[in-house]
């Protein structure tokens, strides 16, 4: 028996060409995203910023990185090539200190005929980028790592588990 490749969405028939996924015969349904970035800090720079209060001559730095991300959320497809743009019905973009690393964790929702995986991992990985940026003055030494998603509901396939739904409502695959 021959396994066959799933087939990519983002290109044509012959496998060449880019396109935007067809989505006009999909089902209207709320989907939600949950995806998580980490960055880690150099000990010397968490020690500094739990000693200022995660405030830099830049601002407040979990707070600047959180609105960027939910921000991201929103203009996932001017950045993304192939994504539609989509109408957000929620966001919930948290960040975490968890010993050297910023957990930042997003959770997206919408009701409509394509999924919000790209906008969760855009939000969580451009608030992770922020924290970069406005702690960079103290060390290059930080590490982005483990972007990825967590869960997604509403779609053909429900994937992970959502932690908690972006609006604070039961998710689509709950009960």
């Amino acid at each position: 028996m021959t396994e066959t490749s799933p087939l990519l969405s983002h290109v044509d028939e012959t496998g060449e060409q880019p396109r935007m996924v067809e989505v006009s015969d999909k089902a209207v349904t709320k989907r939600e995203a949950h995806a998580q970035a980490r960055l880690r800090f150099p000990e010397s720079v968490i020690a500094t910023l739990r000693e200022s209060g995660f405030m830099t001559k830049k601002g407040a730095v979990l707070t600047v990185a959180q609105i960027a991300g939910i921000m991201g959320v929103k203009t996932t497809s001017s950045l993304i090539p192939m994504c539609h743009p989509l109408s957000i019905s929620g966001c919930k973009l948290e960040i975490a200190i968890e010993g050297q690393d910023a957990v930042i964790d997003c959770r997206v929702a919408c009701v409509g005929q394509t999924g919000v995986e790209m906008e969760a991992l855009t939000g969580a990985t451009v608030a992770a980028l922020t924290i970069y940026d406005m702690c960079k003055a103290l060390s290059h030494d930080m590490v982005i790592h483990s972007v990825g998603l967590l869960g997604k509901v509403g779609g053909k396939r429900d994937f992970g588990t959502l932690l908690a739904p972006a609006d604070g409502q039961k998710t689509a695959g709950q009960q």
